[in-house]
């Protein structure tokens, strides 16, 4: 498989694939592909399908082959934002906010994340459940805005604001701590809770939230 992410802040991931190579999509994931490319619907188990639908997803995923030749497909972001490309390995299981998910080779299983502790789930932003990447090939993931990766130390902290985590190594722990005090919570405009994510590990940072960009969308 070869892939190619063109499109700058409206990004498409391009992907070439040899004859019988797969690659699997959420539902209405694809957005254009040559004629010799079949598809595949599965949906797994009842656990699987529910667990998708928890974590942002189609209910059911697509598996794309090449037929009699190579093959290409197109898998386009459905925001202004990046389209990272994520080397997956069996050791290092990767952590990616809900709705992130484009694409990946059939050799990575996607499935969803709990988050060990209920107020980090509840207040942080990021949801209580997130998607877990796991297994081994490459993963196409789709971050809102500029991306920004920091490598931080074990038991090194970094403060975020509500929903600009995007994405983390599964080393990395996330937690909450309330925003100063009464004053600084009614007044400081940065809402009621912070996420504090601690090392040892990478942290994706996503400079424009879906969240936050819509938000003025709405209120015209």
């Amino acid at each position: 498989m070869q892939y190619k992410i063109e499109g700058g802040q409206l990004p498409v991931v391009i992907v070439e694939l040899d004859e019988n190579e797969q690659i699997i999509t959420e539902g209405g994931g694809m957005s254009w592909m040559t004629e010799n490319m079949s598809m595949e619907t599965k949906g797994g188990g009842l656990g699987k399908v529910f667990g998708r639908m928890l974590s942002g997803e189609a209910l059911f995923q697509n598996i794309y082959t090449a037929k009699n030749g190579p093959g290409m497909i197109a898998l386009a972001s459905s925001l202004p934002g990046t389209i990272m490309a994520v080397q997956i390995q069996k050791d290092k299981p990767f952590i990616v906010q809900k709705r992130a998910f484009l694409g990946c080779e059939s050799s990575v299983e996607l499935s969803i994340f709990f988050q060990r502790k209920l107020g980090a789930g509840f207040f942080g932003g990021e949801g209580f459940i997130m998607q877990k990447l796991t297994g081994e090939g490459i993963a196409f993931v789709e971050l809102d805005g500029y991306v920004k990766v920091y490598e931080l130390e074990a038991g090194e902290k970094m403060i975020v604001d509500t929903g600009y985590l995007a994405a983390m190594d599964s080393t990395v722990s996330m937690d909450i701590k309330t925003v100063g005090n009464i004053k600084d919570m009614v007044f400081g405009g940065e809402g009621l809770f912070h996420t504090v994510v601690t090392g040892p590990g990478k942290v994706y940072l996503q400079s424009m939230p879906a969240s936050k960009f819509m938000s003025p969308v709405q209120h015209k």
